[in-house]
């Protein structure tokens, strides 16, 4: 299967950065320079993770 990662345009070009993709239905989170460790979860969840990303919930993590 032939996976089509999308990374952010606010990521570095170098590496670092998260990459997403979508596969029946659920969605892939991985980081680049880690390739071959993958998140699978569902678009409500994370939807919930950007919003609480968006209000400043994790801030302090940064």
């Amino acid at each position: 299967m032939d996976i089509q990662w999308r990374k952010s345009s606010y990521s570095e070009q170098a590496g670092n950065c998260l990459e997403l993709a979508v596969v029946d239905g659920h969605v892939l989170v991985r980081e680049s320079d880690e390739p071959d460790v993958v998140v699978r979860t569902t678009r409500a969840n994370l939807a919930a993770f950007l919003a609480g990303a968006k209000a400043g919930e994790f801030d302090e993590l940064l």
